[in-house]
């Protein structure tokens, strides 16, 4: 049997995936104004596309358009990135709660020993943004370990402005070594079949993330404004 042909992307499903790629990436920077006809031109397309994506990317929190004054990237609010890490650490601790009930074996968490180490070699290397990388990794493998589909779905909803936080941050917070040990405490805990400890160490350490990533944000929130 043949494989159906891949659907086209639409014009605005592209320059929506562009112009959140741009804005995550940094290269529209929180409190950056654009004009749509300036965006259209980077993304060489036509403007009714980009408007439609810009609406999306309203609705979704990224940006505010704004009448006779185009487009205006939002900053990541201390107050919003506390809501979603309080969501994040409820679900992903519980997602690291069922991982340990669910009795895998050492290839099955193969995924997050590697992501692990290769944490733990950034971190030797100073190399933050190949320790993001791998801790990336390391939640979504944790996430779908968990088994419940939509925990993945509430969780990927979020993590896109998690790791626009972490971005805007990741330079100004110590090495993250306690969280790498965090991490495989995790681990162990899922490979001993620990669900209690397992749930209790991922949610210190969320917990852990939130109040450094936070009290950044609020530190520097002044330079968007």
């Amino acid at each position: 049997m043949s494989k159906a042909p891949d659907k086209p992307v639409s014009s605005s499903q592209r320059a929506l995936h562009e112009l959140r790629e741009k804005i995550f990436a940094g290269d529209l920077p929180a409190g950056s104004d654009h004009l749509e006809s300036e965006l259209a031109g980077l993304l060489n397309m036509s403007r009714t596309p980009v408007r439609e994506a810009v609406l999306t990317l309203e609705g979704q929190g990224l940006l505010e358009l704004r009448p006779r004054k185009g487009v205006r990237i939002l900053p990541v609010s201390p107050e919003d990135m506390a809501e979603i890490y309080d969501v994040l650490t409820e679900l992903e601790s519980l997602a690291a709660q069922r991982a340990a009930e669910a009795g895998y074996d050492a290839d099955a968490l193969r995924l997050l020993t590697e992501a692990i180490d290769d944490m733990d070699v950034a971190i030797a290397e100073q190399d933050l943004e190949a320790w993001a990388a791998a801790d990336d990794r390391f939640h979504a493998e944790l996430v779908h370990l968990g088994g419940n589909s939509r925990i993945a779905g509430i969780v990927g909803m979020m993590i896109d402005q998690v790791r626009r936080a972490r971005k805007t941050t990741l330079f100004m917070r110590p090495l993250p070594t306690q969280s790498n040990e965090d991490h495989r405490q995790v681990l162990q805990a899922i490979a001993s079949g620990d669900a209690t400890l397992a749930r209790a160490v991922h949610r210190r350490h969320r917990q852990h993330a939130k109040s450094i990533i936070v009290s950044l944000l609020a530190k520097h929130r002044l330079r968007y404004l």
